[in-house]
């Protein structure tokens, strides 16, 4: 019997991953260690923002009706979900990323000023000279707990797909909650920031070469089942 992946990224993300495992004739499951809320926010004079920065497609999802004032500005994307996100809620997508919201800074022309749209948790950033980015906080992750079913997993050859820094620290309180067997359990993580926040005591921690589903599938697929 092959192992069993377990998902824990929040929606809809969690079942776009399960979607993407089945197609690839994976075994997993989902239990989401955080639902994603809105935080209040009042948008800056537009007139004073040339682009918009976004790392996650829930600042689309949970931005509300502060955003009405910002369609007229280009948005630089830290990947093709976000992208889509950002077409779906009528924004124009100037620079879709690869490889982190960092590297879609070597892409945004020197003097723009950028207002960057992010979770109460958030990855600093090295702004290149002449950039300028105001952020505001429009989301927040709320922890959940892993339910109890989750312990008859622990013998099924368990690799665990961490998306998030947050996620990363979330399971690892969790399995330290519960009690679980870290030895019997492989992380397979979507980046190094991620993995040096995951906890000590796995099986193994692999990093995924390119931060999106298919490539931490294909791990998984490769070095743990």
């Amino acid at each position: 019997m092959g192992g069993m992946i377990l998902v824990v990224r929040p929606e809809p993300g969690l079942a776009s991953t399960l979607a993407a495992a089945k197609e690839m004739g994976l075994n997993a499951v989902g239990y989401p260690l955080f639902e994603i809320e809105p935080v209040g926010w009042h948008c800056p004079d537009p007139d004073a923002i040339d682009a918009l920065l976004i790392g996650s497609a829930n600042a689309f999802r949970h931005g509300g009706d502060a955003l009405d004032g910002l369609r007229s500005k280009p948005v630089y994307v830290v990947g093709n979900a976000t992208g889509e996100a950002a077409r779906e809620a009528g924004f124009d997508v100037a620079v879709i990323g690869a490889g982190g919201l960092q590297n879609v800074l070597d892409d945004v022309p020197s003097g723009t000023r950028l207002l960057r749209l992010a979770g109460a948790e958030n990855v600093p950033l090295d702004l290149p000279r002449d950039v300028g980015v105001e952020t505001r906080t429009v989301y927040k992750a709320v922890p959940l707990e892993l339910p109890e079913p989750l312990r008859a997993l622990q013998g099924l050859k368990l690799t665990v797909l961490l998306h998030s820094a947050a996620a990363a620290r979330q399971f690892d309180a969790e399995a330290r909650r519960m009690a679980l067997h870290r030895g019997g359990i492989n992380l397979v993580t979507i980046g190094p920031r991620v993995a040096s926040n995951a906890g000590k005591g796995w099986a193994d921690i692999h990093v995924s070469d390119a931060p999106n589903d298919k490539a931490m599938l294909e791990l998984a697929r490769a070095r743990c089942i």
